[in-house]
């Protein structure tokens, strides 16, 4: 991931519960990058993957419409 316009603000969702297999994502990067950073959160110095924001947005949408909802 290529960072030229920001560093990345990461967050996790308040709704992870602090399980432990939660995801940090940094969305201050869509607008002027069209990427939303994606990283594990255990391993913070690890690999972060670069999503595109309408995909990502997408996912979200999918997320709070109930339509992609885990077994």
């Amino acid at each position: 991931m290529t960072t030229t316009t920001g560093s990345p603000r990461w967050f996790t969702s308040s709704y992870s519960n602090n399980g432990g297999t939660c995801v940090e994502v940094a969305t201050n990067l869509a607008g002027a990058q069209g990427v939303v950073p994606v990283r594990d959160s255990k391993r913070r110095s690890g690999p972060a993957l670069a999503v595109r924001a309408a995909a990502f947005a997408a996912f979200v949408t999918g997320v709070k419409s109930g339509e992609l909802v885990s077994p």
